[in-house]
């Protein structure tokens, strides 16, 4: 057993071991540790901790140092510089018209050397670029071309499920992915729902593999000519998940039915012809769905006892009426006991009690009393008759011009002069001619001509 430290370096899945060097690290501490390129910056993800001897590979490197702050800033300042060297390599090549495209650049520890990472279709020609960048860098240059999957972990994204891409995630290599496990896992084989973002085929296709080939062993194949409880027939299709098939019966070719692995007996597997197979007699047992197990609270027996009942005891005359007249003053609310003391029930002390809670709960509110109540009242009262007092004045004002509106004037110009109460029943009214209607005789009459 050797003891080691886990270690990630930036933006990176793949832990590598390092020799701690008898220093006590802790999980999440940044380290600088010696490398193939030098010292390098990194993060340790597992302290402390024994390996197999076969798990590590000889010569294991030493761990120099905890990161100090000073390293730490070194740090920051070469992911500035990183971004500074990005834009210019851009103009770069579009000024050579190169056909690639960046993705990454990286700059180790102490500054001496960046890396330029690409992709392109095919072989560029970037002696010219590494010259320039040289010259503006004055450092060492590196350009390496990598693949989309590659490119993929490095920017990192979603993928059509929603989360991070694994490579990006916690894949520390590209496992080998072929379109035979789409085939084998009854996927559909339309490029664009097998693939992933950088369009290679998805790398999560590979973590179910194993499980659907131990099903396929002991599942029948498609057109297999199986013996099944209901007759024999063939299979149509199967399903490894839930390690059912489809059968199509001999009697009802029309309507397949759905049967366990356990309840098909295989007389021919794969696709051949019926010549030379002998059909059983006896047909295989049909699967029996056991019952769900219920918890232990529900599945747990309660022994009960019948106890036969005991007649209730026959109840006194003298009990029955002091019962009822309990009720009566349950009722009422209140009545008298024998030494003649008030007395009430157990409902009204409640409601009582319960009503000097809220009483004490109640905020009071200072009311200010103003002056003379009574001169207020006396002045409100004033202030309404001498408003009725003016609105009966305005109403006989206005039937008195009402009345005088359709009074005919006189030829003298004189006013009329108004008459004395009790006048009007002796003095004989002058009448005005109107046109009366036709009498009995048919024939019109006029009114009488006044002498004058």
């Amino acid at each position: 057993m050797t003891e080691v430290i886990s270690v990630h370096f930036r933006n990176g899945c793949k832990t590598y071991y390092f020799d701690p060097q008898g220093i006590e690290v802790p999980t999440g501490e940044q380290v600088i540790v010696e490398t193939a390129a030098g010292n390098e910056f990194a993060t340790c993800v597992e302290g402390n901790h024994m390996v197999p001897d076969q798990q590590v590979v000889k010569p294991l490197r030493p761990l120099i140092r905890l990161a100090t702050e000073n390293d730490r800033r070194t740090d920051a300042y070469n992911r500035s510089r990183e971004k500074e060297a990005f834009a210019i390599c851009e103009k770069k090549i579009a000024a050579h018209k190169l056909e690639m495209k960046l993705i990454r650049v990286e700059s180790n520890f102490d500054g001496s050397k960046i890396i330029f990472f690409f992709t392109a279709e095919g072989r560029v020609d970037f002696r010219e670029l590494v010259k320039d960048l040289a010259g503006v860098f004055r450092s060492r240059i590196e350009l390496r071309q990598v693949g989309v999957r590659d490119e993929a972990k490095m920017v990192g994204g979603l993928g059509i499920c929603g989360r991070p891409l694994c490579c990006s995630q916690f894949l520390e290599n590209f496992m080998p992915v072929s379109i035979k496990m789409a085939k084998t896992q009854n996927l559909s084989l339309n490029p664009t729902k097998i693939s992933g973002t950088c369009g290679r085929l998805m790398c999560c296709l590979k973590y179910e593999q194993n499980a659907y080939e131990d099903a396929a062993k002991r599942m029948p194949k498609n057109d297999s000519f199986v013996n099944t409880p209901d007759g024999p027939g063939n299979v149509c299709s199967v399903d490894l998940l839930q390690e059912e098939v489809k059968v199509r019966l001999d009697e009802t070719p029309e309507s397949p039915r759905r049967y366990k692995a356990c309840e098909l007996q295989i007389l021919r597997n794969g696709k051949g012809s019926r010549e030379g197979i002998e059909i059983p007699a006896q047909r295989p047992a049909r699967f029996v769905r056991p019952e769900p197990e219920r918890d232990d609270f529900f599945s747990a027996s309660f022994d009960f006892v019948e106890q036969p009942l005991e007649p209730a005891p026959a109840e006194q005359p003298g009990e029955e009426k002091r019962e009822r007249s309990s009720r009566r003053r349950s009722r009422g609310g209140r009545g008298r006991s024998k030494d003649g003391s008030k007395r009430e029930t157990s409902a009204l002390q409640e409601n009582r009690e319960s009503s000097k809670q809220a009483e004490a709960k109640v905020e009071r509110i200072p009311i200010k009393a103003s002056g003379d109540l009574t001169a207020e009242k006396k002045a409100a009262a004033d202030r309404r008759f001498s408003s009725e007092q003016r609105g009966e004045k305005k109403s006989q004002e206005k039937r008195q011009a009402k009345a005088a509106s359709h009074q005919p004037a006189r030829a003298d110009g004189a006013e009329k002069p108004e008459k004395a109460p009790g006048e009007g029943s002796g003095s004989r009214r002058r009448r005005r001619p109107r046109r009366r209607r036709s009498g009995g005789n048919g024939g019109p009459q006029t009114a009488p001509k006044s002498e004058d």
